[in-house]
């Protein structure tokens, strides 16, 4: 870890200029409780740096949770090993569309009956009035992956052991409610904190303060898009699981047993919350986490730390580093925007590095931006953590599923 300055701690160990100086300008904001930290897949984001750890006292920056509130990780452990599958998954990767929509545009054309059973049990809980159409689309939407760097993968542990691997959030509705609140906070922050403007080097750093009506609105709203994010990944894992059980037991090669789901992790990674920190400390007072891009790993807690498309992961242990607050990395980083992964990198690089995966073949060049090669060495990112967290067990794909736009 670099004590950059006393305001802004790094755990990267490739950091680029433009992103080391967004995350200074985010620490020296008058609201910082204490430090930012930089998780080690740290990387340029829209307002505040993804892979982003950041306390504030008495207040919470929208932009900083960004608009896929919730996004976060899955993972299902199953009973089968690889002696249990067939030598080829193309088929598999290719039907997953029929129960997990992905991609823009791509929705289930009536909503899941579960869906319609969530919203009834939360449709209290946002603070927004949703408009039909919203809430029509949120319905569609609920067991959906999306695009960008959302995807589903079939793993196998260090023992051989299948696991559904899934990363996906709250799709548009989060996106809708967080850009909300995002221009409610500029207006509010210029109206009312005019003397502080030299202080915020970028509008999406403004913030809103605990106690306001427009505080509280965000935090119901954000609350209720993290729910809805929790709910679309375990309905697209109940979706996957049923149909890679079917899809097996309807097969020449059969497994060897009943498939069934052994165990479940889940972890989310944009969002904030208020905890009394440092914890059990008796100077403890409560402060608001953001974790943009950072996953909780306080002692004992489990998470989930994706390589790049196809390539290694990780369930990891927290090991409660106060320094971090009780954070570590939500993934690999990108090393490149997505334009520059579609001008630099090509689809023979691509096909090389997913060699040996069942994986959509056929839109190669569409999945450029998600290229591995667009991304930091997931190696790298885990070496640079080893002080965070601790691998229990290291995942390698064989099977990747992705939106195409």
């Amino acid at each position: 870890m670099e004590k950059i300055t006393d305001k802004l701690y790094s755990w990267a160990s490739v950091l680029e200029p433009d992103t080391r100086d967004q995350a200074e300008a985010l620490s020296r904001l008058p609201i910082i409780a204490g430090h930012v930290a930089l998780m080690p897949d740290a990387h340029l984001g829209k307002g505040s740096t993804v892979g982003s750890v950041i306390p504030t006292d008495g207040a919470v920056i929208p932009a900083a949770i960004g608009v896929d509130i919730g996004c976060g990780m899955g993972a299902a452990l199953t009973n089968m090993t690889s002696k249990d599958l067939p030598d080829s998954l193309d088929s598999l990767v290719d039907g997953f569309d029929k129960v997990v929509p992905a991609g823009l545009g791509h929705w289930h054309r009536e909503p899941l009956p579960q869906a319609y059973t969530w919203w009834e049990a939360h449709r209290g809980e946002v603070a927004t009035e949703l408009s039909d159409k919203q809430i029509k689309t949120l319905l569609v939407q609920l067991g959906t992956l999306g695009s960008g760097n959302h995807f589903l993968e079939i793993v196998l542990d260090e023992a051989d052991r299948v696991w559904v691997f899934l990363h996906s959030g709250s799709r548009g509705i989060g996106n809708q409610l967080a850009s909300i609140h995002i221009k409610i906070a500029r207006k509010v922050c210029d109206y009312e904190l005019k003397a502080l403007r030299g202080h915020r080097d970028d509008e999406d750093l403004a913030w809103l303060t605990e106690g306001t009506p427009e505080f509280e609105r965000y935090i119901a709203d954000m609350r209720f898009a993290q729910a809805y994010a929790l709910e679309n990944r375990s309905i697209m894992m109940d979706g996957a699981l049923a149909y890679l059980f079917k899809w097996l037991t309807g097969r020449r090669h059969r497994p060897s047993k009943n498939p069934t789901e052994l165990d479940r992790i889940n972890t989310h990674h944009n969002f904030t919350e208020l905890q009394q920190w440092p914890p059990g400390g008796e100077a403890a007072r409560p402060v608001w986490i953001t974790r943009k891009g950072a996953i909780k790993a306080g002692p004992g807690d489990l998470g989930l730390i994706p390589g790049s498309m196809g390539q290694r992961s990780y369930v990891v242990e927290g090991l409660g580093s106060l320094d971090s607050y009780h954070s570590c990395s939500h993934g690999a980083g990108r090393m490149m925007s997505r334009t520059r992964a579609r001008k630099e990198l090509d689809v023979a690089s691509l096909e090389k590095k997913m060699s040996g995966l069942a994986w959509q073949r056929g839109n190669a060049r569409d999945l450029l931006d998600e290229h591995p090669g667009a991304y930091k060495n997931i190696d790298q990112v885990m070496a640079d953590q080893t002080d965070l967290v601790k691998v229990v067990h290291t995942f390698r794909a064989i099977g990747n599923y992705k939106g195409v736009s």
